[in-house]
């Protein structure tokens, strides 16, 4: 299957042979379901926090967590080019006729369209679209929209002649505005979150951001302009970070027949694995607790409050169950005398509080076996994860599943991982009453304070095949199991219900029109 000149490629790739087959025979076999048993729904499966104690557990992290080296994780890889997919194509097709002005003004469809141009001085990067475009043209920005030059104004923001929007991550473009001509950037938003949940006792705050080759210097361009005044404001040191997807996390690409896709060149086409391949990039991270979160989910100052509250008590929880965890090991590990009584009580503890049941498994087991799986069920990686009540927004959601080894266990589940053709998994999958927002807290070291290995904990069955094309012929993709999904399914998950205040991501440029992205 593979010529000389592939195993070459293979090696400057940085991936062995046996990987690249057992993809190929993902293709060939597919990818099974994951089997849910039920929809994680408030009391089972998913916590729901008191105001004490969610006061408890902010004291807690507060007290604790200052001690600790805490990190926060941002994905802030992709491009932001599907956040104007809609003014993409309005370029292509409007030609500026009194009847494209019509159905701009009436047809639903245009809707998105025409409230940007209504709006467009609501944007926060509205002066600097205004700059750029006066530069160019001899028009004023309002007067060019009243002449109805939308083309050339959407090219001044998206093309790299004007704002380049179009290309640059969402990370780098001009999200809020406030008082006194003052804009940020969601890397900056993140800055000032981190400064107020991920401060250390002398100050420090560690952020990494996961990046782009391309964009790189960018950021780090941004990020040496505005580091040192909220350093300042916030009495911190930033110790900023950054990584890139390594090329050893790309996945091969085949034709329909499951053979190597190829370049014109005769070179195999690789092509990212998706979000799942940044489990490496975490897995380098060497932290006592890291918060992930996405790099569009950020709000203006006056809406902070409650994301930084509930940040808290997120963590304060994983602290406590991380206590808890650290406790049973050390009692299992170093007990002279192991008794039914005490692996009972730990067996219970892990299904009632780290959520895994396995009830009818371990009551088969010897006394050997079942200490080699308690400590194999609580030496792993804790994550505490946020859901919020499902309103609609497209993601994954909270969810009880089937485990290799026969144990239930909850985990977050993407609807393309369920066989929607089953009437009762699909029945189950539309039950779901919250989805997943990206709001996680993680434990990664083991109670003897060594790194664990995040590669060991990943299920490799739970990757995604898509349909995609390239130099007009067709191929199959594959994606590595989801950062949050397979790449962590067999970690200890814990679900908190979290309100939807902190949850605000910029899908499509027009969020930034909602309420809670503008000054008030």
């Amino acid at each position: 299957m593979f010529t000389e000149n592939d195993i070459q490629q293979l090696k400057s790739q940085g991936v062995d042979e046996k990987t690249i087959e057992q993809q190929i025979e993902n293709f060939r076999n597919g990818f099974p379901y994951l089997q849910v048993v039920k929809a994680a729904t408030i009391g089972d499966g998913i916590l729901s926090l008191g105001k004490e104690q969610i006061l408890e557990l902010v004291r807690m992290y507060e007290e604790e967590a200052r001690y600790r080296k805490v990190y926060k994780f941002v994905p802030a890889s992709g491009a932001a080019s599907r956040m104007f997919k809609a003014l993409f194509a309005f370029t292509e097709s409007y030609q500026g006729t009194d009847a494209d002005y019509q159905q701009l003004t009436t047809d639903p469809k245009q809707k998105p369209i025409f409230d940007f141009f209504k709006r467009i001085n609501d944007f926060a990067f509205y002066e600097e679209l205004k700059s750029a475009y006066e530069k160019n043209n001899e028009l004023g920005l309002n007067e060019a929209i009243l002449q109805r030059k939308y083309v050339s104004i959407l090219e001044t923001l998206l093309s790299e002649q004007g704002l380049d929007y179009g290309s640059l991550p969402k990370g780098l473009l001009t999200f809020h505005a406030y008082e006194g001509d003052v804009t940020r950037r969601p890397v900056e938003e993140h800055l000032v979150e981190g400064a107020n949940y991920c401060k250390s006792e002398s100050g420090d705050v560690y952020i990494h951001f996961t990046v782009s080759p391309e964009h790189k210097e960018k950021f780090t361009a941004l990020i040496g302009q505005v580091k040192g005044k909220y350093e300042a404001r916030y009495q911190v040191t930033y110790h900023i970070s950054f990584s890139e997807q390594k090329p050893a996390t790309d996945t091969i690409a085949v034709d329909l027949n499951n053979e190597p896709f190829r370049n014109a060149d005769g070179s195999i086409l690789f092509r990212p694995g998706g979000h799942g391949a940044l489990i490496e990039n975490l897995n380098d991270i060497d932290a006592d607790l890291v918060f992930i979160k996405n790099i569009d989910n950020v709000v203006p100052d006056r809406l902070k409050e409650e994301t930084f509250t509930y940040k808290k008590a997120l963590g304060g929880l994983l602290l406590r169950m991380q206590e808890k965890i650290f406790t049973y090991l050390d009692l299992i590990e170093n007990s002279e005398d192991l008794n039914d009584e005490l692996l009972e009580e730990v067996r219970e503890f892990i299904e009632s509080e780290l959520f895994t049941v396995s009830s009818e498994v371990f009551s088969a087991m010897d006394g050997e076996e079942k200490v080699t799986y308690l400590i194999e069920k609580l030496d792993r990686p804790i994550r505490v994860c946020g859901m919020v009540k499902n309103e609609g927004e497209p993601g994954g959601g909270p969810f009880w599943a089937i485990n290799p080894d026969d144990s239930s266990s909850l985990q977050i589940v993407e609807s393309a991982q369920i066989d929607m053709d089953n009437l009762g998994q699909k029945s189950i999958a539309q039950h779901a009453t919250h989805f997943n927002p990206v709001d996680i807290v993680c434990s990664l070291k083991n109670n003897k304070g060594e790194k664990f290995d995040l590669r060991r904990f990943v299920d490799p069955m739970t990757g995604f095949i898509s349909r995609k094309s390239k130099d007009g012929k067709d191929l199959k993709a594959q994606e590595l199991p989801g950062l949050w999904n397979g790449a962590m399914s067999d970690w200890n998950t814990i679900f908190v219900e979290v309100p939807i205040i902190t949850f605000n991501p910029v899908k499509t440029v027009n969020d930034l029109l909602r309420p809670e992205h503008q000054k008030k």
